[in-house]
């Protein structure tokens, strides 16, 4: 019984085909198409402010060369934010439970953060390894510890997606599986373990989108100390 709890992090299958194929097709039907009218329609507004806001939002604590930046962190922001709230809908699974995808996520653009920062301004960089007024003794001992946090930070990222996510939706599934099991035998109980159900369904919603703001926000913050 404990391992049909996990079956809902594999990709259903329908004749073969893996559902999560056609659920990847839904984002594409809400995206604007050309047009030559000079006033958009409400849903194409609400997308260009959804984006305005969130590039806004991540560019604000970087400096201008660190502008650069925000095609990928508002691209990588909106694909999180996708995948994490799909995830929710039925017959698919979420991809951003799996530690791979998230690491192969997290990985690269924090490598790409630190890189920059020993190339653009290598002193600075090294010199966050080393507190101001550290005394002597400590200096080996403390460079040994800021050194294994930096190269934990990547491991942070993914491992908080992936248990965030994962912790709710094995709450969702528990709690689902108790409504159907006391339905038949404790119908008010039933009842009222629906309503927490439905409670916490919108908190894994509003869990979804605020990890995938955490997510490109630390980045940020890792590449505004290196810019």
């Amino acid at each position: 019984m404990i391992l049909t709890f996990f079956d809902q992090f594999s990709s259903p299958y329908l004749l073969g085909i893996p559902l999560i194929f056609l659920s990847m097709l839904l984002p594409a039907l809400l995206l604007p198409t050309p047009s030559n009218r000079w006033i958009t329609n409400r849903l194409s507004t609400l997308q260009l402010w959804a984006i305005n806001m969130i590039t806004k939002q991540l560019m604000t604590p970087l400096s201008k060369p660190g502008h650069k930046w925000s095609i990928i962190l508002t691209s990588l922001m909106m694909l999180l934010l996708t995948i994490n709230l799909l995830g929710l809908l039925p017959y698919t699974f979420t991809p951003t439970t799996q530690l791979s995808m998230n690491m192969a996520l997290a990985f690269p653009l924090w490598l790409a953060t630190l890189l920059t920062g020993l190339r653009n301004q290598p002193t600075t960089s090294l010199g966050h390894l080393l507190p101001e007024g550290t005394p002597t003794p400590l200096i080996p001992a403390l460079i040994m510890i800021e050194t294994i946090s930096l190269l934990i930070r990547p491991l942070a990222l993914g491992v908080r997606l992936t248990a965030n996510l994962t912790a709710g939706h094995l709450l969702i599934q528990l709690i689902s599986t108790a409504t159907i099991t006391l339905l038949p035998i404790m119908p008010a109980v039933s009842i009222i373990t629906a309503m927490v159900l439905l409670l916490l369904t919108i908190l894994e919603v509003a869990v979804a989108m605020i990890q995938a703001y955490v997510f490109v926000l630390l980045l940020s913050l890792y590449l505004q100390e290196n810019i």
